[in-house]
């Protein structure tokens, strides 16, 4: 009986202490978690520019203000930056 009870004692503290890990290092262990399925999909190419890193911070409206001269690649890129 008294090996039940150590057992059961012992596996409630590994889970216990489980949970605290998960809590207490929460935001760490999501940011792992994201990369690691990041880095598994398939369909993730990291050269791409079209796929942000976070896509809560991505511009979802960009003006490209082109000119007289919107065959000059130089003149769109500095249209870009202003």
């Amino acid at each position: 009986m008294g090996a039940i009870t150590s057992a059961v004692i012992a596996i409630a503290g590994v889970v216990l202490g489980w949970i605290t890990i998960e809590i207490a290092c929460k935001p760490c262990l999501e940011q792992g978690r994201e990369a690691i399925d990041r880095n598994l999909n398939p369909d993730y190419d990291p050269d791409d520019i079209r796929a942000p890193l976070n896509p809560a911070s991505a511009v979802t409206n960009v003006e490209v203000h082109g000119g007289d001269d919107d065959d000059n690649p130089r003149a769109a890129v500095s249209s870009i930056t202003k």
